[in-house]
């Protein structure tokens, strides 16, 4: 293969190929008609010497070659692109690029929603990509460009990537106003004569934390709904006598229809940890939207 063939514009090409895996997407994501991006796909097939992606069901399959290349084809390509954006400065007002962060349903609400529409204003042509977090394979997906910054417990962040925590949340109460059966303070008898909804990511459950709180104590509560996102809990008990134990900031901006009540038995909160790859540590900015995560998550 003579290399010198390959320009830093089909490089560019294949990288946004690997991380799409769909010719119609990746021309979106580089501004090019379909038909230019199919003619660079073959261009690269013919100087590498190997199918690169084959079509699937869904989009295209890369080949064994093409995987072999696309964490070190991504990692380099970020590296010109940190040198040059440090060489030139970075300007949240006039930056033009698309960063991934993958966070859970209670962070993309709680932090992330709020914070884009701050972003809005500061960086207009920043986008992001909000994805759903995925534990097991979050280490590949930041290795492999996928995913640049990510939120979770700090207990599930995995040991190869760095982390700096971000925030500490707590456990509320929360019944609707005018519930005929609840007055603040809540006590232990009245909360578990309440008919409760519980989360269970998993889908299924019926206990959490309150549950192992309340055994300590020799209290259960009476659980009749499992759902499988802190979203939808603050309009069901809204719009019930139901009641539930949720992160204060999925709360907060209910406070007109909800009450937020303090638990009468001490329930374990959770932190939660910021975490990206090390090839992103000095990206100017990834390393702009983390101090602007940081700094907008104090006050959330």
């Amino acid at each position: 293969m003579d290399s010198s063939r390959l320009d830093l514009d089909l490089l560019v090409a294949l990288d946004a190929l690997l991380a799409e895996r769909n010719v119609t997407r990746a021309a979106r994501r580089l501004h090019l008609s379909q038909p230019a991006l199919s003619a660079q796909l073959q261009r690269l097939r013919d100087l590498l010497g190997d199918p690169l992606l084959v079509p699937a069901q869904r989009g295209m399959t890369p080949t064994r070659r093409a995987l072999e290349l696309q964490a070190p084809l991504h990692e380099a390509l970020e590296g010109v692109r940190a040198a040059l954006a440090t060489g030139a400065g970075f300007d949240p007002a006039t930056a033009r690029l698309t960063i991934s962060v993958a966070a859970s349903d209670y962070m993309q609400y709680a932090v992330l929603m709020p914070l884009a529409f701050q972003l809005r204003r500061e960086a207009p042509g920043l986008r992001l990509a909000w994805r759903a977090l995925d534990v097991a394979q979050l280490a590949a997906q930041a290795e492999r460009g996928e995913v640049d910054l990510a939120f979770l417990t700090p207990e599930s962040a995995p040991e190869q990537l760095r982390s700096r925590k971000l925030l500490d949340e707590r456990y509320v109460v929360i019944v609707r106003k005018g519930h005929p059966h609840v007055a603040a303070p809540i006590d232990l008898d009245q909360l578990c004569a309440l008919d409760h909804v519980v989360v269970s990511p998993s889908g299924g459950g019926f206990t959490g934390p309150t549950d192992a709180a309340l055994a300590a104590h020799g209290r259960e509560r009476r659980v009749v709904l499992s759902v499988p996102s802190f979203l939808m809990v603050p309009e069901l008990v809204a719009r019930s006598d139901l009641a539930a134990l949720v992160p204060e900031r999925i709360a907060r901006d209910r406070a007109d229809r909800l009450q937020l009540l303090e638990p009468p038995v001490p329930v374990p909160g959770f932190a939660i940890t910021m975490v990206w790859h090390r090839r992103a540590a000095r990206h100017p900015a990834i390393t702009w939207l983390r101090d602007r995560v940081r700094s907008f998550a104090r006050g959330v």
